[in-house]
């Protein structure tokens, strides 16, 4: 157990829980008022697609005022529009006077659109712990992951999450939503790729439609299956498929304590790998074993307060 009672990964990106991360419209006063009695695990309060270019403004200062007095529980993301667009630059403006725990930005194509708001930020003095988060939702972006990701390496990088965005990336390939998403996997997998390449998690696509429970529960186990961390939603009625999908088995948990256990010993002191129960268990599955653990403490922590 860390000294902060594993709440942060053996590298510098902090464990969170985002089984579930809830987009809510910024100017939509009665989604606003509901997010603190929801169980998602992150929100994101969306300035961009959501908001309509005549009510920026309004949605701007509606979002701060909410959030001095009604921060929700769950991780709080802001989405902003491009900082290259008309709307970007009081968009994080706004997103720095509101302190959320990250920033979203769309559309990044390459590791410049990282560092133009790293920049801004620093220029700023944003407090380190704020955190950025990219959506990749073009070509371009897809086949500049890596690149992108590498961005959150370093200390001062921000960078912790991508999101997946496929209603845009569908629109620019051409590629239709069909059940299963066949032809759009490869490029979820690449996203991924690039995504763990970095040490970032990373955050499945939304699922349009919030009637068809049965299409939502099987594409979240397809993008579990695949390694996400977690699904971008558009209704609160998915909050509870998405926890339970995304979730930590107890078979998984005990796992994860009794390989900590193990290299706790002072007999496997510097040890690299180590003999547990028959297996060869090597340290990098003592990362994994204590980012499971970090998690399970967050979601004991919930249960208590609930």
């Amino acid at each position: 157990m860390t000294g902060n009672g594993m709440t942060r990964a053996i590298d510098h990106h902090p464990v969170r829980l985002r089984r579930s991360v809830l987009s809510v419209p910024a100017d939509n006063q009665r989604a606003l008022a509901k997010v603190r009695d929801l169980a998602a695990d992150a929100v994101i309060f969306d300035l961009e697609d959501a908001v309509s270019p005549d009510r920026k403004d309004e949605a701007r200062d509606a979002l701060v005022r909410h959030l001095a007095g009604n921060r929700p529980q769950a991780e709080t993301i802001i989405r902003v529009n491009a900082a290259g667009s008309d709307f970007g630059e009081a968009d994080l403006a706004a997103a720095l006077a509101a302190r959320p725990d990250a920033i979203l930005l769309p559309k990044v194509e390459s590791p410049a659109d990282i560092q133009r708001v790293l920049d801004w930020l620093s220029e700023r003095d944003a407090p380190e712990e704020l955190r950025l988060w990219a959506m990749i939702e073009t070509p371009r972006g897809v086949v500049n992951g890596p690149a992108i990701a590498e961005t959150g390496r370093t200390f001062g990088g921000r960078l912790d999450c991508f999101v997946v965005g496929l209603n845009d990336l569908r629109k620019e390939t051409g590629v239709p939503a069909l059940p299963g998403r066949n032809y759009l996997v490869p490029w979820l997998m690449q996203i991924l790729l690039a995504a763990r390449g970095s040490g970032l998690d990373v955050i499945d696509a939304v699922f349009n439609d919030f009637r068809d429970p049965e299409g939502f529960d099987t594409e979240c186990r397809q993008g579990r299956d695949m390694g996400y961390d977690g699904k971008m939603l558009i209704h609160p009625a998915q909050i509870d498929a998405a926890n339970r999908y995304f979730g930590l088995e107890e078979a998984a948990i005990e796992e994860a304590l009794s390989i900590i256990e193990a290299f706790s010993l002072p007999e496997n002191a510097g040890k690299g790998v180590i003999n547990l129960h028959g297996r060869m268990v090597e340290r990098l599955h003592l990362e994994q074993a204590m980012k499971i653990a970090a998690k399970a403490e967050i979601i004991e922590k919930r249960k208590a307060r609930s």
